[in-house]
């Protein structure tokens, strides 16, 4: 049998409260107690929790994002702290070896990290996408899973984009090409 694993991706202050440098707003923060409820349910069945999270610099001329967006995600800063209930959540779970925060560079939770190793040392086949934005970072991670093999579950009511068009999208994309599993 194989394992699964819950990603929820950068649903941090920056990306979702009305205050964010680069937030998705309204949309997402009613998404938190669903992630919330989410993360109970596999950390509770003993599954894995990774919450893969940009860490960006503050103008850095090597990273592609600086040009196009502001800066967010910051180390040590409340932009980069996890959303509202998330946040305590985390700080509850974070010592246990099932809960993972996984700094991220790029838009893909895969790219530069370690988590496909992660996942297949764990005979992980199946990753549930939540977090935001749903047409960026979601998106690229569910575009790698898919390419590393993953089976692909979206909890559609467990993320967010910056706007409906690339909600919409996005959702299309994940079940019309990608071939993912997209659930309330």
């Amino acid at each position: 049998m194989t394992d699964e694993a819950l990603l929820i991706i950068d649903y941090t202050n920056d990306f979702v409260d009305d205050n964010g440098a680069l937030t998705c707003g309204k949309p997402a923060q009613v998404l938190a107690d669903q992630i919330v409820k989410l993360a109970d349910e596999f950390y509770e069945a003993g599954k894995w929790v990774i919450l893969p999270t940009d860490k960006h610099f503050k103008g850095n001329p090597y990273h592609p994002e600086t040009k196009l967006f502001p800066p967010h995600n910051l180390p040590n800063t409340w932009g980069r702290k996890f959303y509202g209930p998330l946040e305590d959540w985390y700080q509850a779970h974070k010592d246990s070896d099932h809960v993972v925060l996984l700094d991220k560079g790029r838009y893909s939770a895969f790219c530069g990290t370690g988590l496909d190793l992660f996942l297949r040392e764990r005979h992980v086949g199946r990753v549930h996408l939540t977090g935001v934005c749903t047409d960026i970072c979601v998106l690229h991670t569910a575009m790698d899973a898919y390419n590393h093999g993953y089976d692909i579950t979206v909890h559609e009511k467990a993320v967010a984009a910056l706007n409906d068009a690339g909600q919409n999208w996005a959702l299309n994309h994940f079940k019309s090409c990608l071939g993912a599993e997209v659930v309330d």
